[in-house]
C-alpha cells in the first residue's frame, strides 16, 4: 500500500493550485453594439473555461459495436455580469442581440461575420500572471437573462448572465 505525505501533494501545487477566483474574462462586441469591451470585462463577475465533448459513432459489425471517434460539439459559454447604474453593459449585449434578430421586424444581420466576435477567458495565477488562455472563436448572445427586481433586495447589486453560443474554442497549450 503507497503510503501519502502532504508534503508530496504540496511539491505538485507549486503555486497553490489554480483558483477559481483568477481569472479575467475579454468580451469583445461587434461595432453595432456599442458596447465598453474594458468595463464588461471589469464587470464580469463569473465565467467558466468551456468545455468540449467528442462524441462517439457506434459501428455495428456481428454482434458486436466498435466505438469511433465522432465530432466535436461545444456547451454555451456564459458569463455572469455585475449591472451598472447607467445600464450600459446590459444594453450593449440588448443591441447585439437585437442586430442578429430585431424586436420588431424579425429580421436582422444575415452575415455572421457582422455579429460573431471573439472572446478570451484567461486563467491568472496568484502574481497576475497568465496561466492558460482560452480564445473562444465566432461567439454570439444567444440569451440574456431577467433581472430580478424587488422591495426585499436591499443589500445586493444587479447582475444578469449572458450565454453565448461559439464555433470553437483554442487553447494557449493544446492548439
Amino acid at each position: 500500500m503507497a503510503t501519502f505525505k502532504v508534503d508530496d501533494l504540496k511539491s505538485r501545487l507549486p503555486g497553490g493550485g489554480a483558483r477559481a477566483n483568477l481569472f479575467r474574462a475579454t468580451v469583445e462586441f461587434p461595432g453595432y453594439a456599442d458596447g465598453d469591451s474594458n468595463l464588461v470585462s471589469f464587470l464580469c463577475k463569473s465565467a467558466q473555461l468551456p468545455g468540449s465533448t467528442v462524441g462517439t459513432v457506434p459501428v455495428p459489425f456481428r454482434g458486436q459495436v466498435l466505438k469511433v471517434a465522432g465530432d466535436r460539439t461545444y456547451e454555451n459559454w456564459t458569463v455572469t455580469i455585475i449591472n451598472d447604474d447607467l445600464f450600459k453593459g446590459r444594453d450593449a449585449f440588448e443591441r447585439w442581440m437585437n442586430g442578429i434578430n430585431q424586436n420588431k421586424t424579425n429580421q436582422g444581420l444575415v452575415s455572421p461575420v457582422a455579429y460573431q466576435t471573439d472572446m478570451i477567458v484567461e486563467q491568472l495565477t496568484r502574481d497576475n500572471a497568465v496561466s492558460k488562455t482560452i480564445n473562444i472563436r465566432g461567439a454570439f448572445p444567444i440569451a440574456i437573462s431577467g433581472i430580478d427586481l424587488s422591495y426585499d433586495t436591499v443589500d445586493a447589486i444587479e447582475e444578469f448572465t449572458v450565454e453565448f453560443a461559439y464555433q470553437y474554442w483554442e487553447s494557449n497549450t493544446t492548439s
